[in-house]
């Protein structure tokens, strides 16, 4: 079980990395607003990799812990956090040379979701199938 959420970690977190290094260079030339000393390709991709690593152990624990309740219970929290972490570049202050700070939290805010989204979009890849039988299929 841990093997196959770990696998399914590291696959969301890769492609929330790619999403958001994506995302980063279309708003980039669609703004002209530069904020690559704050948010590089290497803290996009940290930021993935550390969400969807962290996810895979609580996703872990919360199976072990409640069972097939706890992929609700995760879902539920991930969603929760995932909308709670888009305070952060709301709130955040910017140094003073950087140009047009207004639009930081545009590129920011929806990289905050990528991971959550790249999970979810994997997910029926990665569930646990139960087979059905011929009578079940009512």
């Amino acid at each position: 079980m841990f093997k196959r959420i770990f696998i399914h970690a590291f696959l969301a977190a890769f492609i929330a990395s790619v999403a958001g290094i994506i995302y980063n260079r279309i708003y980039f030339f669609a703004t002209e607003a530069d904020f690559s000393r704050i948010v590089n390709y290497g803290t996009i991709a940290g930021f993935g990799f550390l969400v969807c690593m962290a996810a895979a152990f609580v996703e872990y624990a919360l199976v072990r812990w409640l069972g097939e309740k706890g992929y609700v219970a995760f879902t539920l929290l991930f969603s929760i956090l995932s909308f709670a972490c888009v305070m952060a570049p709301i709130s955040a202050t910017l140094p003073l040379t950087i140009k047009t700070p207004e639009l930081f939290p545009g590129l920011a805010v929806p990289m905050m979701f990528f991971p959550a989204m790249a999970w979810y979009t994997l997910a029926p890849l990665f569930a646990v199938s139960k087979t059905l039988t011929p009578g079940d299929a009512t």
